[in-house]
């Protein structure tokens, strides 16, 4: 309802006119910089009118609109004619800022302020946002489109609560660690794409993010194939886990957080062994880091990711999801804490990531205490950790990059595997 033209309140009718003019002028200063024909005063010009057509009446507002659009055709006609071709983007934008004016001589203020933020970011964003979408392959277009859909389309129809009678499976929360941990996999995909060219280090790290079972083997199948790269590889290796672990501690901060709180010393502890070789054994290890500079490595190792999200690796780990899930709960049920521990340990060496998951969901149910899957948590990752050694054995085929792997793997193990112990054993005040 518009405000009445006799009794208008002169404080709130001039601060609506303030912020359309304010909005206006704010994206009007972009086509300006471009030289557009709409620029500074034609967009201040649409946000007031549209403001003024919000503050009278919704007539009004209609026929302000319909102006700003009798307005964009002679821009465009005008345009044309001179051979310089349609102004899609500032005619849209300009019906924007014109709705934008309306809405703020409504009385709205966040929803006008955040769409004229939004409208000055696209228009003033448009090389990266171009170069992006061209850098963008079919493949992980399609893993968008699908990522998507898992999330916004899938997720909505699936039913509530345990579709079974024994209260085993319940399908929403195992689609949403599916959706969460594909969404940190696309992620980290995206942050290995953008950064991996900066060594074997970095690459390492971020492989780790996404699939540290991949990374290990890719940077075992370098130092095979060059001598060279064995130092670097070891560093890949030990970073490779030590993200695996980070991985980990955030899925549980995501879903446990009581069974966070109960992980944490012996995550910090692995952590820790995996962290000290690379500054105690490795002083060029942080100036390394820093530099930004190619080098002959940065060629020559990538881990072979070949989509950032696949629905048929997503299925996969929605079912081993599940299936740990169900295992963890029947263990529990049958052999107590001692069987779930068993079963995190298998999981951890099929699925870290799973396992993980699996055990904070337990505990966020309710079905499980916060300490046994924060201990079940430190037991999968502990177990992920060992199932590299046999990689870079196999794979690597260079003993001395077997030797050191096995020294900082081992250490991190008996640290997580004590954290652990001190968990089960010593008394904690709750």
């Amino acid at each position: 309802m518009g405000i009445e033209a006799g009794a208008w309140p002169y404080a709130p009718t001039l601060a609506r006119l303030a912020l359309a003019l304010g909005i206006g002028l704010f994206i009007g200063i972009e086509r300006e910089r471009r030289q557009k024909e709409a620029g500074l005063r034609t967009f201040a010009f649409a946000s007031l009118l549209g403001g003024a057509g919000g503050l009278l009446d919704d007539r009004y507002a209609l026929l302000a609109l319909a102006l700003i659009g009798v307005l964009v055709i002679l821009l465009n006609v005008e345009t044309i004619h001179t051979g310089e071709g349609a102004e899609i983007t500032t005619s849209a934008a300009l019906l924007l800022t014109a709705f934008i004016g309306v809405l703020a001589g409504k009385g709205h203020t966040f929803t006008p302020t955040a769409l004229g933020v939004a409208t000055a970011g696209l228009l003033a964003w448009k090389e990266p946002l171009a170069g992006f979408s061209r850098a963008l392959t079919e493949s992980e277009f399609r893993s968008a489109v699908l990522l998507a859909i898992v999330a916004f389309v899938v997720y909505p129809i699936l039913p509530f609560g345990s579709v079974d009678p024994w209260h085993l499976v319940e399908p929403r929360p195992a689609w949403i660690t599916v959706i969460l941990i594909a969404a940190l996999g696309f992620a980290n995909y995206v942050l290995l794409k953008l950064y991996g060219a900066r060594g074997i280090e970095l690459t390492g790290f971020l492989g780790g993010l996404v699939n540290s079972t991949v990374t290990v083997t890719a940077l075992s199948d370098s130092a095979r194939a060059s001598g060279g790269l064995a130092d670097a590889a070891f560093i890949g290796v030990v970073l490779a886990t030590a993200a695996m672990l980070l991985r980990n501690g955030v899925i549980l901060a995501i879903f446990s957080p009581g069974a966070l709180r109960e992980a944490a010393v012996p995550l910090v502890l692995m952590l820790f062994g995996t962290a000290t070789p690379l500054f105690t054994r490795r002083p060029r290890f942080t100036a390394r880091i820093r530099d930004r500079s190619p080098r002959r490595t940065d060629r020559q190792t990538l881990p072979t990711l070949e989509s950032p999200f696949s629905l048929t690796a997503a299925l996969k780990f929605g079912a081993l999801f599940l299936a740990l899930q169900i295992a963890g709960t029947l263990a529990q049920r049958a052999l107590g804490t001692l069987g779930f521990y068993a079963v995190s340990l298998a999981g951890g060496m099929v699925s870290s990531a799973g396992a993980v998951a699996s055990a904070a969901s337990l505990a966020a149910a309710g079905t499980m205490p916060p300490h046994v899957a924060g201990v079940g948590a430190v037991l999968a990752s502990a177990a992920s950790a060992v199932i590299d050694l046999p990689i870079v054995a196999r794979v690597g085929k260079n003993r001395a990059l077997t030797r050191r792997v096995a020294v900082v793997l081992s250490a991190t193990v008996l640290l997580g595997l004590a954290g652990a112990l001190l968990e089960v054993v010593l008394p904690r005040a709750r």
